[in-house]
């Protein structure tokens, strides 16, 4: 059985020669991305924007009936609720965002808690409540910027890592892949107010990971490539390096993007701004693989010789010692 070639042996696509028009468009998709987060802000979720926490145990159920749940809550005009499993498998945390003003009203919030728990007992009469509290907007002000804090760091720990692993140069041309890949699925959110919420985080993270996974796959064939083609210019050696990664990076996103459309199309509506983040994200990474990694690498003056040992004396007196020189 002959085996699916989606990318043909021996490509030679020439992806270095339209780098500098691709880097400016990666300049104008960062710092339009983080214009409209400035100009329109982003449509943050309960999570971050606090709101009004039910809990409830279904006390004649082994498990509670979530996406059930999501739908009926849904339903009251509070938008679209957070319904989570909170400790045993039939108790549930429900959160709802406030309408503007009522943190300042007293006793308005509870009143919509109440709502919540009166509508779920009319449907489940075994429905139990266990508490009706409000999440401040302080409190969730402060769980968004240890949100933020926590995808700076896992971008820091990923570019120090490729510093120790490869070099510098290859380090500072990962971070900016991270950074143009962030920015981008941040300013998506941005543009479309889709709701941001830490499903959301975890969704960069998840890009954060792949598009790492990626960049790894390239910088590493082009460290061998260095070791075998010392003559060759770096511009070809990058493309060389690129044509020879190319099929396994084809196969990897397309495998993971037949995984994604199903959840597009059918999921519910409470995952599609992360499969929505996970999917752009997808062929962000691939692109900032190719056309950002790589090329950086040449504006930084890298060259076939950078990363070859120096000859010390030392050196040079024991070759002479053996005759070698």
């Amino acid at each position: 059985m002959k085996l699916l070639k989606l990318v043909p042996d021996n490509t030679n696509i020439k992806f270095l020669k339209l780098r500098i028009p691709f880097f400016v468009l990666s300049l104008v998709l960062i710092f339009g991305s983080w214009a409209a987060v400035l100009v329109n802000g982003l449509n943050f979720g309960v999570d971050f924007a606090g709101g009004q926490e039910v809990r409830m145990t279904f006390v004649e159920r082994e498990t509670a009936p979530i996406p059930s749940l999501r739908e009926l809550v849904g339903g009251l005009g509070y938008g679209e609720p957070v319904v989570q499993e909170f400790g045993a498998p039939n108790q549930v945390s429900i959160r709802v965002s406030l309408p503007e003003g009522t943190e300042n009203t007293p006793g308005a919030a509870t009143a919509i808690g109440d709502k919540v728990i009166a509508a779920i007992a009319k449907e489940y009469p075994d429905a139990r409540k266990d508490g009706n509290d409000t999440v401040s907007g302080k409190v969730a002000g402060e769980f968004r910027n240890q949100a933020i804090l926590a995808l700076l760091a896992a971008m820091a720990a990923v570019s120090v890592y490729i510093w120790i692993r490869f070099e510098w140069q290859f380090g500072v041309g990962a971070m900016f892949a991270l950074v143009h890949d962030v920015s981008v699925t941040v300013g998506l959110f941005a543009l479309t107010q889709m709701e941001f919420s830490l499903q959301i985080v975890a969704a960069i993270l998840a890009i954060i990971g792949y598009s790492l996974n990626d960049t790894i796959v390239v910088y590493d064939r082009i460290r061998e490539n260095l070791k075998k083609y010392r003559k060759m210019p770096l511009g070809e050696l990058l493309d060389l390096s690129v044509n020879e990664t190319l099929a396994r990076t084809v196969m990897t996103s397309l495998t993971l993007f037949v995984a994604l459309i199903p959840l597009l199309i059918f999921g519910p509506p409470s995952l599609f701004g992360m499969v929505a983040a996970i999917t752009v994200g997808l062929f962000i990474g691939t692109y900032s693989s190719i056309y950002m990694a790589g090329p950086l690498l040449i504006w930084m003056g890298v060259t076939s010789n950078s990363f070859v040992p120096t000859e010390t004396a030392t050196d040079r007196q024991d070759k002479l010692a053996r005759g070698e020189v």
